[in-house]
């Protein structure tokens, strides 16, 4: 058997295409940071690719493809990286010139995926600094070789990097994205500084959330005046309402570390429920509200969580009454809602919503508004007989506990500095000592958590006893002969706590106090219905 080799060669035609085809090469360059020291980098790289390909015999520049301040750990926002791809998988590019592997992708995988989608078609990369050209055979294992000590670089930057936020944020220095949050900006030195106009929205959101307004309700009625957001934009949303609600800088305080990022590769962030430390700043900067209004907000914002979690979405409304969401069906525990009558419009009641939806399943009775009102209003009265009292225990709480607790969570927070700073700086600390150093820590921690949640206990009680001796002490200058109570839904509101609906009366309980029974007996010699 005799085997005759044909040995291989182009057709004529194929020949003549590739003499009379330059090759059409591309350059790629990438800084990823915007940093004064790197711009001279980044113009360096675009001006010598430019120079380089137009001086090559043989050679047509395809394009200069420039991602300027882009990390390259990823590649969804490197726009001008996923169009040279694009224009690769046209056909439009035979090479690609790049300063090296770190330059083209930090990240392994990424690497290795263009890479070979790009070998599929025959496109070569060059990198200069490693001097690899990815057509050759031994292109693929010195670059997965040096992609891998690519991405460790990379994960190391990130480490070092975290490592320095943690230890500014030991330190007490804030960091905050001024860009977006509404009411402050930075000046020349860093510092959080109120920008006015923004800093009176912040101060009717909270005034129109302690109102009754829903999240809802404040955010249509934000949008409809154009009011923006923090980030520029027209559309608000419940989600924004809530977060600016939540947010402790605006009484001038800062909770460091609130997140932090999964992955430095895909840089996804969660949120830090007790994963990492915390750090909480007192007074770290102007606040805009004071911290009474501000435990006020956080105290209806639970009260509102409440009513959700007992009724369901029934329990989702606007809150504009002092009596929505407190006014409770005993029968089946949903709340009450307000209504017109039908045959007369001045005459408002209240209805079980579990009532309304489907009537035989619940016998609650209906309530005349004003009747609720006066019950309310009997058992303020019985309530007023603790006035002296209340006016004792406000004084009590501000020269007592809550003074006391200021100078022993001072305390607390200079030894966790001390701590935290020793572990930062403590490499040549012992296994032991660093664990005996880290329980000090948790210790500490635990309790700047129960000084802080006991201030905000007795700040929310002196609060409510404050605005209860001034809605009596306001009702008795205005009638000082009859010292009569008024019904004040604004004063009212923030006081109430529930008022459960019986067949024989009404049970009212307040946000302190004890809770008072108020039967329909008593309710009709009372003033208010007469």
């Amino acid at each position: 058997m005799e085997v005759r080799i044909i040995p291989a060669h182009r057709t004529a035609a194929r020949q003549d295409a590739v003499a009379a085809r330059s090759l059409r090469v591309a350059a790629y360059c990438r800084v990823s940071t915007l940093l004064e020291e790197q711009e001279g980098s980044y113009e360096a790289q675009v001006s010598h690719y430019r120079s380089y390909i137009e001086s090559q015999p043989g050679w047509e520049l395809a394009g200069i493809y420039a991602d300027e301040g882009i990390s390259g750990t990823g590649t969804r926002k490197r726009e001008e990286f996923n169009r040279m791809i694009d224009d690769c998988r046209k056909g439009e590019i035979d090479m690609i010139l790049t300063k090296s592997i770190s330059r083209f992708a930090r990240n392994t995988l990424d690497c290795l995926q263009y890479i070979r989608q790009l070998k599929e078609k025959r496109i070569a990369i060059y990198f200069e600094k490693e001097n690899i050209n990815t057509l050759d055979a031994k292109g693929e294992i010195l670059i997965t070789i040096m992609a891998s000590l690519a991405q460790q670089e990379s994960q190391s930057i990130s480490e070092n990097v975290r490592m320095g936020i943690q230890y500014q944020f030991q330190q007490g220095k804030v960091r905050v994205n001024h860009c977006r949050f509404l009411g402050y900006t930075k000046d020349d030195r860093g510092n959080l500084v109120i920008v006015p106009e923004q800093a009176e929205v912040v101060r009717r959101i909270y005034r129109e959330f302690l109102d009754g307004k829903s999240l809802r309700r404040i955010a249509m009625g934000l949008q409809a005046d154009g009011i923006r957001t923090g980030s520029g934009g027209q559309r608000w949303y419940d989600s924004s309402i809530r977060s600016i609600l939540r947010n402790e800088k605006y009484m001038g305080d800062a909770l460091l570390q609130k997140t932090y990022t999964v992955d430095f590769l895909t840089k996804k962030k969660r949120a830090n429920y007790g994963e990492l430390p915390r750090y909480y700043v007192e007074n770290n900067h102007e606040p805009i509200l004071s911290r009474e209004i501000f435990q006020r907000a956080q105290g209806e914002l639970q009260r509102r969580a409440h009513v959700r979690e007992e009724n369901g979405s029934a329990g989702q409304h606007s809150c504009k009454y002092a009596l929505s969401g407190r006014l409770v069906c005993s029968h089946c525990g949903s709340s009450y809602r307000r209504m017109k009558a039908r045959d007369d419009r001045h005459s408002t009641f209240w209805r079980c919503k579990q009532h309304l939806q489907q009537a035989d399943s619940c016998g609650g009775r209906p309530v005349p508004e004003a009747e609720a009102q006066a019950a309310v209003l009997l058992a303020l009265e019985r309530l007023s007989t603790r006035k002296d009292a209340y006016r004792i225990q406000r004084e009590q709480i501000l020269t007592g506990p809550y003074k006391t607790n200021s100078l022993e969570l001072e305390q607390v927070f200079l030894q966790l500095a001390r701590l935290q700073e020793k572990l930062a700086r403590g490499s040549g600390l012992t296994d032991e000592e660093r664990a005996q150093i880290e329980a000090e820590v948790e210790k500490n921690r635990r309790q700047r958590i129960r000084i802080t949640e006991q201030r905000a206990r007795l700040a929310y009680r002196e609060l409510v006893l404050r605005q209860l001796l001034e809605y009596y002490d306001l009702c008795t200058d205005s009638s000082p002969r009859q010292n009569i109570l008024r019904y004040d839904e604004e004063r009212i509101l923030p006081l109430l706590k529930q008022v459960r609906v019986m067949d024989e009366g009404y049970l009212v309980q307040f946000q302190i106090g004890p809770v008072f029974t108020i039967t329909l007996d008593e309710l009709s010699s009372s003033p208010a219905l007469q």
